[in-house]
């Protein structure tokens, strides 16, 4: 049966894992893959995630199932951490939540929905987008077209460009927007304009599918869901897909959660009982030791204070390695412009070089970033800045 199947090319992030893994180098800089480290070079398990942990082993009794809609008490602290505590939105009727296997769970089941609901529905994606949107939302069979987003020339959001083309999109469309810290770009929106999109949204009768994956790491935990909770309120339907992946360091844990907005109580039930249909389909059952940490940190006071100051260290060693690195670059660059780096946000920049300066950077000096000059900014250690900076001088003058 299998003997005629086509053999694929790596994907270019695991590609470039096992590149860096195997180099030998020591003076070798991963800015590759898109996981938090710290000055060390590790991704750490934080502090209240190991106190979190321990208080649910020792409670468990069973490892039975959870439903297929996950564990309540994580659902319901996610609903509060993406809406806002005291948002009345996040108590009303119109709002359910399902726990999913990590974000990617999350945007499947939202995807799935959609095709459900409306299976000629287009998905519009910002152009560039995470490169995994693309397979989770059409492999379930939705059709993508993509909208203006980035701006080359300042780094930032070409924002006329892609209000122009939702302008002409036709009711019922689909758009999926990045809560903040933009990936791959880092370029986010301010709020003015979140109320000019929420706007455009309502008048053209779009759904807003909207991408959180790293709340807290670009300006704060409220700041970073400005625009969601903006849009959930204002418009009477929304999708919201959550990763628990970088702010509570859960990667391996699978640890999401798709969030529905829905115009009334009995749209939204229907729509759970959609949705715990799919994830029976899909997965069955959701693994529930990373939701039971989530919800352990959530729903202790203690323990949520001490995963904010964690989280909120991270973000602040985030700018600072970004000002270190744009300080660096302009002594190394004279001649090149790199200051969009401190303005963007998050984990994720485009450096902005092409890609055989891309190439010449892996080969001649250990430097792993993708092909489209994406560089995960907390890859960088205070260490290695200068050697960064002197290793893209070099790579551009060759």
């Amino acid at each position: 049966m299998f003997e005629h199947l086509d053999r694929l090319a790596p994907d270019p992030i695991l590609g470039l894992m096992a590149a860096f893994r195997a180099d030998t180098d020591a003076r070798k800089v991963d800015l590759g893959v898109g996981v938090y480290r710290d000055d060390r070079g590790d991704t750490p398990v934080m502090q209240a995630v190991r106190e979190a942990e321990r208080a649910v082993l020792e409670r468990q009794r069973t490892k039975t199932y959870v439903a297929p809609a996950g564990n309540p008490a994580f659902n319901e602290a996610l609903r509060r951490l993406a809406l806002g505590e005291h948002s009345a939105l996040e108590r009303s009727e119109r709002v359910r939540a399902v726990q999913a296997p990590g974000g990617c769970g999350a945007l499947r089941l939202g995807a799935e929905l959609i095709r459900a609901a409306r299976p000629e529905a287009v998905v519009h994606v910002s152009n560039p987008t995470w490169a995994n949107h693309v397979p989770l939302l059409c492999g379930c069979g939705l059709k993508l077209e993509r909208y203006p987003y980035f701006e080359a020339a300042t780094g930032g959001v070409a924002f006329e460009a892609m209000m122009d083309a939702l302008q002409k999109l036709p009711p019922r469309s689909v758009v999926l927007l990045h809560a903040s810290c933009h990936n791959p770009t880092g370029a986010d929106l301010e709020e003015g304009q979140w109320r000019q999109i929420a706007a455009l949204l309502a008048e053209r009768e779009l759904l807003p599918f909207i991408d959180m994956a790293y709340q807290g790491l670009g300006r704060g935990v409220a700041e970073d869901a400005f625009g969601l909770r903006l849009l959930a309120e204002q418009l009477p339907e929304a999708l919201i897909a959550v990763s628990c992946s970088k702010n509570f360091g859960l990667y391996r844990e699978r640890v999401g959660c798709l969030i529905t907005v829905s115009q009334n109580g009995n749209a939204a039930e229907a729509a759970l009982t959609q949705l715990v249909r799919i994830a029976r389909g899909l997965y069955s059952m959701p693994p529930d030791h990373g939701a039971a940490i989530v919800a352990e940190i959530l729903g202790n006071e203690s323990l949520r204070g001490a995963w904010q100051r964690e989280l909120d260290a991270m973000r602040e060693r985030i700018v600072t390695l970004r000002e270190a690195a744009a300080e660096a670059l302009a002594a190394s660059c004279p001649d090149r412009d790199f200051s969009h780096i401190v303005r963007q946000r998050g984990m994720f920049s485009y450096l902005g070089v092409d890609a055989d300066t891309v190439r010449r950077l892996r080969e001649a000096h250990h430097v792993y970033m993708t092909d489209d000059s994406r560089i995960n900014v907390a890859g960088l250690r205070q260490e290695n800045i200068a050697y960064f900076a002197e290793a893209v001088a070099r790579a551009l003058a060759q």
